[in-house]
């Protein structure tokens, strides 16, 4: 079992995380029930660690201090199932495979909710309704995504396009100007031809927004706004189903803010929408 199942912060930061840090998280996780009466110097004491240490750490994991980031894990632990039943096993049947992974989605998304910037959300929004262009740019499973935001982003009258292709990435990066925008989609944030390609832009002054699953990863380092969110992946294999359904969610949960802050727009846009889209059904029998 991941001893961070149940603390999706650990989980979203730990592969970013300096040794002492690493020892820090491991030492709350193991010792959850009894952290909650523990001080900062005794945390610190246990950890062989500081208390500035520990107020740091604390703080990179966007808490006030050890007492906020105590409420929080206390309110992880009471809401917490037993992960063992996500786990897929090669003779379990077809409604068991189901029902892990619907709940693998539905606990992704419950993680995300608590770790979600949601003023990150709005400042995307705002960037994104007055860029010159939109350029999405994702691999392999991150794609999908992709083009998912192509496609909606399409219905506010955006110029958008989504490019997987390292080389069409490169190219319409080099071109980029100040005023458009990228949005970069990676579940680890740390493919090296998206990070180069994204680099290239950055120097033109191109905006970057970033949706990954880690918010330290070396994409949310390069992006100006970053959305993050957490899958709970099954261990039968090794591709990021669950993040590619909560990164799909959380650009579901943007295109809503953009389509609030403009609503006639959105409004017009989507009654043109209809009307061509009404011509091309069968008619009514």
């Amino acid at each position: 079992m991941d001893m961070f199942s149940q603390f999706p912060i650990f989980r979203s930061t730990y592969a970013t995380m300096t040794r002492t840090e690493k020892r820090i998280a491991e030492y709350i996780a193991t010792h959850n029930k009894t952290i909650i009466n523990e001080t900062i110097s005794d945390l610190a004491l246990h950890t062989n660690s500081s208390e500035i240490t520990i107020s740091r750490f604390c703080k990179k994991l966007g808490f006030s201090g050890l007492q906020s980031l105590k409420i929080a894990l206390a309110a992880d632990i009471a809401t917490a199932e037993d992960t063992t039943y996500h786990t897929i096993r090669p003779d379990d049947t077809t409604d068991i495979v189901a029902a892990r992974i619907f709940q693998n989605i539905m606990d992704g998304l419950q993680d995300t909710l608590k770790i979600l910037d949601f003023s990150a959300i709005d400042r995307a929004a705002d960037v994104l309704i007055t860029a010159r262009q939109i350029l999405v740019f994702g691999f392999g499973n991150s794609a999908t995504v992709c083009k998912d935001i192509e496609t909606r982003f399409l219905r506010f009258g955006f110029l958008v396009h989504s490019y997987n292709d390292s080389h069409m990435q490169g190219t319409t990066g080099t071109l980029a100007k100040k005023g458009d925008v990228i949005i970069a989609v990676s579940h680890k944030g740390a493919t090296r031809e998206l990070l180069e390609n994204i680099k290239v832009a950055k120097k033109a002054g191109v905006t970057i927004i970033g949706i990954t699953s880690y918010v330290h990863s070396p994409l949310a380092e390069l992006s100006d706004i970053v959305l993050s969110g957490m899958g709970r992946e099954v261990h039968f294999c090794s591709e990021a189903v669950s993040s590619r359904l909560i990164h799909m969610a959380i650009t579901d949960v943007l295109y809503m803010r953009i389509a609030m802050k403009q609503p006639d727009v959105y409004e017009e846009n989507m009654t043109k929408m209809r009307a061509v889209i009404a011509q091309k059904r069968l008619p009514k029998a």
